[in-house]
């Protein structure tokens, strides 16, 4: 394959405000700060936030998974994510699998497994 994923790039009215809450809860880091667009530096894969003037309708077409890090549990990793601001939206299973989903600060759905 010829193609590796380097960024994704999510629309949002504020993206300084909606970045620093990502690189905060990914304990990343503000690597670029173009007004319009501001880029997250965090592992595996960097997050770009840009300004856009329509509002989100709907629910995300698009949403990340994130894996607890070995050692920490997926509760525990829920609960630090909460603190910081964001919302569980519910849990599910299958064989094999548990995940909760939550919405960050705007609303941005996003996985912990």
């Amino acid at each position: 394959m010829n193609l590796t994923a380097v960024m994704i790039t999510v629309d949002c009215a504020d993206p300084q405000h909606l970045a620093q809450w990502w690189a905060t809860a990914l304990e990343g880091e503000i690597a670029q700060d173009h007004g319009d667009f501001v880029i997250v530096r965090a592992q595996p894969v960097a997050l770009g936030f840009q300004r856009v003037a329509e509002e989100r309708l709907g629910k995300n077409r698009v949403h990340i998974d994130f894996a607890a890090a070995p050692g920490t549990g997926m509760a525990e990793e829920v609960e630090r994510l909460v603190a910081l601001g964001a919302s569980v939206v519910g849990e599910h299973s299958v064989p094999g699998l548990t995940w909760t989903v939550l919405q960050d600060p705007v609303g941005n759905e996003f996985c912990v497994h």
